[in-house]
């Protein structure tokens, strides 16, 4: 049984002004909402200011949509506008006493032979940015008791990151290491989502980071601030061969819903960052970004 479906027209605009000029730069941009059963992107562009020289789209292992572009010429502005409609037809999350239990799920996940649960393994290791050990697993287990189905695991473990973490964009930044944050308890959605990996994978159960957007409502009687909205990041565990990655969302509390639309995943937050590159020259730069979520009335 599906939801209600909804229609969004996104706008991602990224500003990066440069301290003196550049000559020479090149760059990868993931920011085209991924094609998948509940969500279908029907027109999606990407406009940029100075026109690049050389550009191209590949999909990347996990994949992501990559656009690659250079551009050759002194500039000391560069603009990425990209331009999405996104159509979203979820379907309401399993019951969560329906998943298997945890254990199970993992021992599924380190199979010798290739099926869907070690395929998906690959996401229970330690990566780049996310560590994984004594200390989240410790963390991790009050909300894995023997036999606990695993979404009922999950959801308790999402609920604990939210209330024991204060959401503190001043705390961190997006180099801040997990270990930091954990043991700060501040941060912002992309280190609660890496804290909750990091919990996750130390069980020994995979789990994807996921980067994208979620419909920000502002509060009754103020109209939205354009460009206000920014974007998001949560996590997707598998659950098992029948419940497949299910999407659980630490910053909210909620599993992911219509509201989320999500543009790439991967081990953490390097393998699925919006814009990065490298330039000739440059000095220090001021990077701005502005994000607009606008659902269609008509859906």
């Amino acid at each position: 049984m599906m939801t209600k479906a909804m229609r969004y027209f996104i706008t991602h605009r990224t500003t990066c002004h440069y301290e003196s000029s550049v000559t020479v730069c090149h760059y990868l941009a993931r920011l085209m909402p991924r094609p998948l059963p509940s969500q279908q992107c029907p027109w999606h562009e990407i406009t940029i200011h100075p026109k690049p020289s050389e550009r191209a789209i590949r999909e990347d292992y996990f994949g992501n949509a990559v656009l690659y572009f250079e551009l050759e010429g002194a500039h000391q502005k560069l603009e990425v506008i990209s331009s999405s409609l996104v159509e979203i037809n979820s379907s309401p999350p399993p019951v969560p006493e329906s998943t298997p239990s945890w254990e199970s799920v993992r021992d599924a996940c380190r199979a010798y032979k290739l099926t869907a649960a070690s395929a998906a393994g690959e996401f229970t290791f330690r990566s780049r940015l996310i560590p994984t050990g004594v200390t989240y697993a410790e963390y991790a287990a009050p909300s894995f008791q023997a036999g606990k189905p695993i979404l009922a695991a999950i959801l308790d473990l999402n609920h604990r990151i939210h209330r024991d973490f204060v959401f503190d964009p001043k705390a961190t930044d997006a180099a801040t290491p997990v270990e930091k944050v954990f043991a700060q308890r501040r941060g912002v959605c992309q280190d609660f989502a890496q804290v909750m990996l990091a919990c996750i994978r130390s069980m020994g159960l995979p789990g994807r980071y996921v980067s994208g957007y979620l419909e920000t409502i502002p509060p009754p009687g103020q109209a939205r601030l354009v460009g206000a909205d920014a974007s998001h990041a949560w996590v997707s565990v598998w659950c098992g061969d029948l419940h497949g990655w299910v999407d659980a969302d630490p910053t909210n509390d909620i599993l992911a819903s219509s509201r989320h639309i999500t543009i790439a995943w991967g081990r953490d937050f390097s393998d699925v960052s919006p814009l990065r590159g490298v330039t000739l020259g440059a000095g220090a730069q001021r990077l701005t970004v502005a994000v607009d979520v606008v659902p269609d009335q008509d859906s």
